[in-house]
């Protein structure tokens, strides 16, 4: 009898991906007032919707001293969803996540790392997903 050969598979399972980001930076209108990181969601499956709510969450990079998040704290409770009663955003507009300088901001240009946490539901297949996209904005500080 021969030796005994183990064999080890891996097999790595991708998810597709639904949704492309593109996000810009959208400086104050005016000093000491806040700025915004604008984020357009492109769908790569038609059937795909974006959900209103839980709204989407801009979360900075914690290593980044540029920015500061001026969102509105996040719900305690995230509602049940069912893509048949969902409410959808139109994709034809960005999403706008509320940001200012950080007191100590360095001048000059950053890249600035951040993720955009999402919910998602397909009708077709009647599931909702959620889904986490990393982004980079340059930001120029004044």
């Amino acid at each position: 009898m021969g030796p005994l050969a183990l064999v080890l598979v891996s097999v790595v399972a991708v998810a597709p991906r639904h949704f492309d980001l593109v996000a810009s930076f959208v400086p104050p209108g005016k000093p000491g007032a806040s700025g915004a990181v604008a984020v357009t969601f492109r769908a790569l499956d038609p059937d795909v919707r974006l959900n209103e709510t839980p709204a989407p969450r801009l979360k900075l990079d914690l290593a980044q001293s540029v920015l500061v998040d001026r969102q509105t704290p996040a719900p305690s409770h995230v509602p049940d969803y069912d893509p048949l009663t969902a409410r959808y955003l139109d994709l034809a507009k960005p999403v706008r996540f509320p940001v200012a300088f950080a007191p100590a901001a360095p001048r000059g240009v950053h890249t600035v790392k951040a993720a955009v946490v999402y919910f998602y539901c397909s009708m077709c297949e009647a599931w909702c997903r959620r889904g986490t996209s990393d982004i980079e904005v340059e930001v120029t500080v004044p």
